[in-house]
């Protein structure tokens, strides 16, 4: 399993990736990223940003122009951070599709190739289907006994995992080239992800 600092890690080099930024800005965005039901404090931040300076992955600059009292730092990606972070995306196994770090990896999947975004996908999907097998015999067997709102409950489980497990598969055939269901258009073959992606499930399932 990721570990919560590792998930940090990753996030905040991929958005370094992008450009260099100050603390104020990246906490900002990783919070977008990471949704309202994972906030990140400073707390939480800025031991993973001591700990990546101390191991050369990013490193401190001052803007220059008139100095304030208060002067923010900005944050870069060093080319070891870089190099870090291309290994991170081109790992493949059971962490890559864990709900945190399944997040973190498919917000910065234009950075990797379509053979490794495929793999993740398809490990998410199959993490997820299994997940669905279970909560599926778990309302089966507790439905009887349940009242109505445990019920409930755990149907909406079952909805939640139902549509991400169609979006992933929407997703899967897009990188291979199939037309959509929905008649949306086919991508090409080449390595790069489509324009138009399937649209997210607006429910994360749920563990």
């Amino acid at each position: 399993m990721a570990r919560r600092g590792d998930t940090i890690e990753l996030a905040v080099l991929g958005l370094l990736h992008e450009g260099p930024m100050h603390g104020y800005e990246l906490r900002k965005r990783l919070n977008l990223m990471l949704g309202w039901g994972r906030l990140l404090s400073y707390g939480s931040l800025y031991p993973a940003l001591k700990k990546m300076l101390r191991n050369g992955l990013i490193e401190e600059t001052v803007p220059s122009g008139p100095q304030t009292r208060r002067q923010r730092i900005v944050y870069k990606v060093t080319e070891a951070g870089t190099n870090e972070f291309e290994r991170l995306m081109s790992e493949v196994g059971p962490a890559a599709w864990e709900d945190d770090n399944f997040d973190i990896r498919f917000r910065f999947f234009s950075s990797t190739d379509m053979e490794i975004r495929l793999r993740v996908l398809e490990g998410r999907r199959s993490r997820l289907q299994e997940r669905l097998d279970r909560v599926q015999r778990e309302l089966s067997m507790t439905q009887k006994e349940a009242d109505r709102y445990a019920a409930e409950l755990q149907r909406h489980g079952v909805e939640s995992v139902e549509r991400e497990v169609r979006w992933l598969s929407d997703l899967i055939n897009a990188e291979r080239g199939v037309p959509l269901q929905d008649g949306r258009p086919e991508t090409s073959q080449s390595s790069k992800p489509s324009e138009k992606l399937p649209e997210a499930p607006t429910t994360s399932a749920t563990s």
